[in-house]
């Protein structure tokens, strides 16, 4: 007795195959009439906006960082930022103590002071030897005018004592109006030496450069802060100080790809950290090789008004490398080869299979673009065509096929 189920195995097997023969009472004309056409996956041939983009890991750093330094050696008086503030342009970031600068200052101002006396003294000096120069003269001019008009009355010893005394009183008028320049000279060498001294002491004070965040302190109430400017080893900065309102994302651009980098470019930022997506432009590129890596550093500025993204973050930039507009795709399944050896198999206005060489353009992960070849609103077959001979009557089954915002 046979087995229920292996019955069923029997016919199974059997009833297919008795379709084969002539004597099952069925022909093999009659076996294809009654299965019909072969159904394909088919998709029409659109117009869509195409761009061919390339993905780089890259790098989000700060817009500006600087080391806050002072510009004096000096006690840290006090410091008025912390790590993680965020400081406007021209805010207190510390106050330095240096004790002997005041003195300086005193000393400055004492010597301007002084000065300034000394000036007033000499115009006095001029103003008395004016005077004394147009007594002089006036003498000199009276006994002049008498020995004109009576030759003899006066004696010529007279005149020229007078003479004389005019003469000298016009030496030192010059004299005391050099030593006025010499005195006022003094006055500006003084001022300037105040201001200098001015100056040093405003050094005192380390205020922030720019709107920014303190990313690192180094430096605690008390502590002997050394010179910026000084070679010493221990010239520490007192904060590090980072922009980050706006960063930079810095691409190592292959060279194959470098001259195709335009300032404008269109770039595509997409932080995983964070699940965002941003979108910037290229600002500027280095204009030559890394000889070590071969790439080329290229930078694109972010907007980072909520300072949601960190310095240090990576991201993965799309640079839009190619764009056509109005562009004829089709799906990449549906062609074979590439460029002017490409073909497509497409559906005609019979139903039948009908092979086409077309030239290719640029190629999304998804679309490529058809050059020509083929006509808008084809029908071409996806999927493979191992299976497929021209002419064979099939039948289309229209598939959804990706969007010109997926191809990108």
């Amino acid at each position: 007795m046979i087995h229920p189920r292996i019955h069923r195995y029997f016919a199974a097997a059997v009833l297919p195959a008795c379709f084969s023969f002539a004597g099952c009472g069925t022909s093999g004309e009659a076996a294809a009439k009654i299965e019909g056409p072969a159904a394909v996956a088919v998709a029409k041939v659109t117009r869509q906006d195409l761009a061919k983009d390339l993905e780089l890991a890259a790098e989000f750093r700060p817009y500006q960082e600087i080391d806050l330094h002072a510009k004096v050696s000096g006690y840290l008086k006090s410091i008025h930022a912390d790590v993680g503030d965020r400081v406007r342009k021209g805010q207190l970031i510390a106050l330095l103590e240096v004790p002997e600068m005041a003195q300086d200052m005193a000393q400055a101002a004492a010597v301007a002071k002084r000065s300034t006396l000394d000036v007033e003294r000499v115009r006095g000096e001029v103003r008395r030897a004016e005077s004394a120069l147009q007594i002089r003269k006036l003498s000199y001019d009276r006994l002049a005018g008498v020995l004109k008009a009576r030759p003899n009355l006066i004696a010529q010893q007279e005149i020229d004592d007078s003479a004389a005394k005019l003469s000298d009183a016009e030496a030192q008028l010059s004299a005391v109006r050099a030593a006025l320049a010499v005195t006022e000279q003094q006055v500006s060498v003084s001022r300037a030496s105040e201001e200098r001294t001015g100056t040093m002491m405003s050094y005192l004070r380390i205020t922030a450069p720019f709107d920014g965040v303190i990313t690192e302190r180094r430096g605690d109430t008390g502590a002997l802060v050394q010179a910026g400017t000084s070679s010493s080893t221990q010239a520490m900065p007192v904060v590090r100080l980072s922009q980050i309102e706006r960063l930079r994302l810095v691409l190592p651009v292959p060279e194959s790809i470098v001259p195709r980098i335009r300032i404008g470019s269109v770039v595509e930022v997409r932080v995983e950290s964070l699940n965002r997506v941003f979108h910037g432009r290229v600002s500027r590129f280095a204009g030559r090789l890394d000889t070590g890596t071969r790439t080329m550093q290229t930078e694109v500025d972010i907007p980072n008004g909520g300072y949601a993204v960190m310095p240090g973050m990576y991201g993965y930039a799309s640079l839009q490398l190619e764009h056509r507009q109005d562009a004829l795709g089709v799906p990449v399944q549906a062609v074979s080869g590439h460029g002017e050896t490409a073909t497509v198999m497409i559906v005609n206005g019979r139903s039948q299979l009908e092979e086409r060489k077309v030239n290719t353009g640029i190629e999304t992960p998804n679309i490529i673009e058809i050059l020509s070849g083929l006509q808008e609103n084809d029908l071409v077959v996806l999927g493979s065509r191992s299976r497929l001979k021209a002419g064979v009557t099939v039948q289309p089954k229209l598939v959804e096929r990706p969007t010109a915002a997926e191809s990108h």
